[in-house]
């Protein structure tokens, strides 16, 4: 994930969006923040970042819970086992 425009829209995540790669760039933006090494402007910039990838995660855990969810469920029932 670059530092440029935010993606905005998490519902669909970009086809080479990849979790472990979003949560380093969510670590870096903190430890960028935490350093002290920006300007208050960059501050915000880049804490609007983090919270867009925030969501991003959290969208790619939630549709992946439900994934597991369905499959646990299909496993629990004999009948759906054919």
């Amino acid at each position: 994930m670059s530092n440029s425009e935010p993606y905005t829209d998490v519902t669909t995540l970009p086809a080479d969006w990849r979790y472990e790669q979003t949560v380093a760039e969510i670590e870096t933006i903190i430890n960028q923040i935490e350093a002290g090494d920006l300007d208050l402007a960059d501050v915000f910039e880049q804490f609007t970042q983090a919270v867009t990838y925030l969501q991003q995660c959290e969208a790619f855990l939630g549709d992946r819970q439900g994934q597991l969810d369905l499959l646990l469920e299909q496993l629990g029932d004999p009948s759906d086992l054919g």
